[in-house]
């Protein structure tokens, strides 16, 4: 009997949180800035589909390849692709994973981005067997998320 009324009572919490789901720009209007990624409602697909060009990529991918956040109120959209980072990008003026490389390329006129990482808002080369950062090359919004891979949907 009390498991009975415990899963009833789940039931009506459930559907009353359903009933009063927000759509993501309801939601964003409300929070107005949130750095969490949420997985993409599929009643957005159709409008990431247009803006990051991928028609002829099944919906399903698009679903599992996309996130979204929050900023200013408007909702934000990356999808993730090959090297496409959609994380906080890495600012850090350090790079301690370029060090071997550059004792082995003393002058490399480049450090390679699978020891730079592909969210790095500088090049990397090497100069006297050390990384050097140059740059930065990469704009960053006022939360720290690489520019270029964004897209407000609004």
């Amino acid at each position: 009997m009390k498991a009975a009324l415990l899963a009833a009572l789940a039931f009506l919490i459930l559907s009353a949180g359903t009933a009063r789901a927000e759509t993501p720009r309801q939601y964003c209007a409300r929070v107005g800035t949130e750095d969490e990624l949420r997985p993409l409602p599929s009643s957005l697909a159709p409008r990431v589909v247009h803006l990051f060009g991928l028609e002829h990529m099944p919906i399903a991918q698009v679903l599992r390849g996309t996130v979204i956040r929050c900023m200013g109120g408007a909702v934000l959209a990356c999808n993730y692709g090959a090297n496409l980072p959609c994380g906080k990008a890495d600012t850090s003026a350090a790079l301690p994973a370029g060090a071997e490389w550059c004792r082995q390329h003393p002058s490399a006129d480049f450090i390679p981005a699978y020891i730079s990482g592909h969210n790095s808002i500088y090049r990397w080369h090497c100069a006297d067997g050390a990384p050097v950062a140059a740059g930065p090359v990469a704009r960053i919004d006022a939360r720290g998320f690489l520019t270029r891979y964004w897209k407000r949907l609004d």
